[in-house]
C-alpha cells in the first residue's frame, strides 16, 4: 500500500468497546456466579445442619460448593426448657450471649488487609460498635453489635463464608 491508501489512525488510549463490553460481561457473570453461590449455601445449609453429615460437597455445572458443619466448643451442660428453640451453631456459654450475622456472605475483623480489628478477644464493645463486615455481592456491610460487654471470644474467622444467623462473637454483657 503506498501512503495515500493507508487509513488514518490516530492514537487512543481508550479500551476499545469490545475491551469494556467484555469487562461488563464478565462482571455480570460474576455476580451471577456468586448468586449461585450463595442460593446453594441457602439450600444446602440446613441439609448439614439437620443431619449427621459433617462435610458437604456438591458439584454443578462447573460449580462446586463445599460446606463444612462449624466446630462446636464443648460447653457447660445447660438446662433448656422443653422444647425452646436452640441455634444450630450450639448456645453461648452460660451468661454469654452471641452476636450473629445478619446476612450470608464472607466475615472481615477489620477494614482492611493489615488494618486493625475492629474487636479483639478480651476488648469492650458497645452496643451498636462496628464490629465487622460482611461482604455479599460486592457490597460490604458493617455488622453492629447490639450487646454492650466484654468479647470472650471471636468466633467466625476473617476471610470465611458465614450464615445468616450464625454466631460471630461471644459477649459477656454488663
Amino acid at each position: 500500500m503506498s501512503e495515500q491508501e493507508q487509513p488514518d489512525v490516530e492514537p487512543s488510549d481508550a479500551a476499545p468497546p469490545e475491551a469494556e463490553d467484555a469487562q461488563q460481561v464478565q462482571s455480570g457473570a460474576n455476580e451471577a456466579l456468586q448468586a449461585r453461590i450463595l442460593a446453594a449455601v441457602d439450600q444446602l445449609a440446613p441439609i448439614l445442619v439437620g443431619g449427621p453429615l459433617e462435610e458437604l460437597e456438591v458439584e454443578s455445572g462447573g460449580l462446586v460448593v463445599r460446606l463444612a458443619k462449624p466446630r462446636a466448643v464443648p460447653a457447660a451442660p445447660t438446662t433448656a426448657a422443653p422444647g425452646a428453640p436452640t441455634s444450630p451453631y450450639g448456645d453461648p456459654a452460660p451468661g454469654m450471649r452471641f452476636v450473629t450475622a445478619p446476612l450470608t456472605g464472607v466475615w472481615y475483623t477489620a477494614p482492611s488487609p493489615g488494618a486493625r480489628q475492629y474487636v479483639t478477644a478480651g476488648g469492650e464493645v458497645a452496643s451498636g460498635q462496628v464490629v465487622g463486615l460482611i461482604e455479599a455481592m460486592k457490597l460490604f456491610n458493617e455488622i453492629k453489635s447490639d450487646i454492650a460487654g466484654t468479647v470472650t471470644r471471636i468466633l467466625a474467622e476473617t476471610g470465611t463464608l458465614v450464615k445468616r444467623q450464625q454466631p460471630l462473637l461471644e459477649v459477656d454483657p454488663r
